[in-house]
């Protein structure tokens, strides 16, 4: 099995209504799913699979989230051989500590952390031996990109690439708004190692935030799917280098999310 150790490998939506959730993204991105655990609860976790296999949940905005504020919202869990030990590394490194490490029955054990410019993200150590295989790039319904708004531009990019490995490719400016960072979570620098891109944060959105991207055959047909089905496309259709085309958008709940796919009226 692939060692998933400092890479995203397990993306969660925290929603206000998840079967709404289930089939919005079921009708857009194809996702099969399946409720984990809880027999009889009223909102069990959902396991949503894409081509390739199982690759998140959703579920629902927990009471004590929902109390503090919470809004729908897609998180990202990266691999940890140590939760416990992670957590005080990267906290020292200028991270912080969101949750204290803590036991998911059945599941594993995991921490929220931020990284120094407040994006959110997960570590998870599976109670698995058997681990996870990553989805073939580009593989429908999975995640085919990572996208960093920063709310600290060096500080953020020193801290992914010092304390959980990544590499950097190319750097493509973006005059006001900046430079892209290309970044790989696999040890390459050619382009096509890329897994993702480190930016700082636009004006636009509120907060420093990772933003997913989730593959589909043809980004016009998703876009209808997203528009018939209650989302909202914010940006795009736009072309982005390797012949791809991009949205970003919200789904009837909120959440923000993207699309990459290809274009078959191009």
């Amino acid at each position: 099995m692939a060692d998933m150790t400092g890479k995203f490998f397990w993306y969660e939506l925290m929603t206000s209504d998840p079967q709404a959730a289930l089939a919005f993204y079921g009708d857009v991105l194809g996702w099969t799913s399946q409720p984990f655990g809880g027999e009889g609860m009223d909102d069990p976790y959902h396991v949503v699979s894409g081509s390739a296999g199982a690759m998140g949940g959703v579920m629902a905005i927990p009471a004590e989230a929902k109390d503090c504020g919470m809004s729908p919202w897609w998180g990202g869990y990266v691999g940890s051989a140590d939760v416990d030990a992670d957590a005080a590394r990267l906290s020292a490194a200028g991270g912080k500590v969101m949750r204290d490490p803590e036991d998911i029955p059945g599941v594993g054990r995991f921490a929220v952390m931020s990284d120094p410019g407040g994006a959110v993200f997960m570590l998870l150590k599976g109670s698995s031996p058997d681990g996870m295989e990553p989805a073939p790039p580009m593989a429908q319904g999975h995640v085919g990109w990572h996208e960093l708004y920063s709310g600290d531009f060096d500080r953020d990019l020193a801290f992914y690439t010092g304390q959980l490995g990544w590499t950097t490719g190319d750097a493509m400016d973006m005059g006001e708004m900046g430079s892209y960072q290309l970044v790989s979570q696999t040890g390459g620098t050619d382009f096509q190692s890329m897994t993702g891109g480190i930016m700082p944060r636009p004006r636009e959105v509120p907060v420093p935030v990772w933003l997913f991207y989730f593959v589909v055959r043809d980004i016009d047909e998703a876009v209808a799917k997203v528009q018939a089905g209650g989302g909202q496309v914010l940006n795009g259709p736009m072309e982005v280098p390797g012949g791809g085309w991009i949205i970003q958008a919200t789904d009837p709940q909120g959440a923000m999310f993207a699309l990459v796919g290809g274009r078959s009226a191009a």
